[in-house]
């Protein structure tokens, strides 16, 4: 006798799986239907490979090269994964101090904006200074910077956002700082933590990558990119650009896992809109 296993929203486990893989059918669809397109694009206007090569160049170049762009792509994914940790750990951290202390919010909240905008990766070449061309850290460096400000300023913004009731409801309860902060504004800052994680899976990649690009091993995913480019193997760099997307769209998934994990009843929330 089997049991069917039901989630607090009423669904069962399988039917909630179903339409997960119903959604993404679509995306597959649109996905595969692109391909198609550039491949058939490709070989009628016989476009030549150092302008675009087809999918089918790409997949040979991917087999022909595995062992090289996994080696490469394990190296560019650990300091993607250093840059995330240090970035949104220190954004975390200043994020609350900021919020808890008024003075420190109106004085570094604007600098905090102003330098969101500054183009950090032109700081690139100053890492490699400080930490060494060959040490990974100094690519980390540049991703865990891009990661710091997004988290940093939607932490503050989550944690003062709350609403004035839900305060004042607190206080009638004689709740103190500590037990309103972790009653009332760490739920209220959870969304705005998590858009900002899923905000910088994508710039630890790119910040890394592109990091890589002015100096760095050669084992590394921006490098192995450039020295591709370089002798005009146009198909291997697409290969290795397709393994930096995949890091990106696996880290993305690897949060939104995480946020419907620890915020089940956004997810369900959402679904019932």
């Amino acid at each position: 006798m089997s049991v069917a296993v039901t989630t607090p929203s009423g669904r069962s486990a399988a039917a909630r799986l179903g339409t997960g893989l119903r959604d993404w059918v679509p995306a597959g669809a649109v996905l595969l239907g692109f391909l198609v397109v550039w491949q058939l694009v490709v070989s009628i206007f016989q476009i030549k490979q150092f302008i675009l090569p087809g999918p089918i160049a790409i997949a040979q170049a991917w087999q022909e090269d595995l062992p090289a762009l996994w080696a490469a792509t394990t190296y560019t994914l650990s300091e993607i994964i250093t840059g995330l940790l240090l970035g949104v750990s220190a954004g975390l951290l200043v994020g609350v101090l900021t919020a808890r202390f008024a003075t420190a919010r109106e004085s570094l909240m604007p600098f905090a904006i102003a330098a969101n905008s500054v183009p950090i990766l032109a700081f690139a070449p100053v890492f490699n200074n400080w930490f060494g061309v060959a040490n990974p850290l100094s690519k980390a460096m540049v991703a865990a910077v891009l990661c710091f400000f997004p988290v940093m300023i939607n932490t503050v913004r989550g944690l003062t956002s709350v609403q004035p009731a839900a305060l004042e409801l607190m206080r009638s309860y004689a709740a103190g700082q500590l037990e309103v902060f972790r009653r009332v504004r760490v739920p209220n800052a959870l969304p705005f933590i998590f858009t900002a994680l899923r905000l910088s899976t994508t710039l630890a990649t790119i910040g890394a990558i592109v990091g890589e690009y002015f100096a760095a091993p050669r084992s590394s995913l921006g490098q192995y990119i450039a020295t591709a480019s370089g002798f005009l193997n146009f198909e291997r760099s697409w290969a290795a650009i397709v393994f930096a997307a995949a890091i990106g769209i696996g880290l993305y998934v690897l949060v939104v896992a995480l946020e419907r994990l620890v915020m089940p009843w956004y997810g369900s929330r959402d679904e019932a809109t």
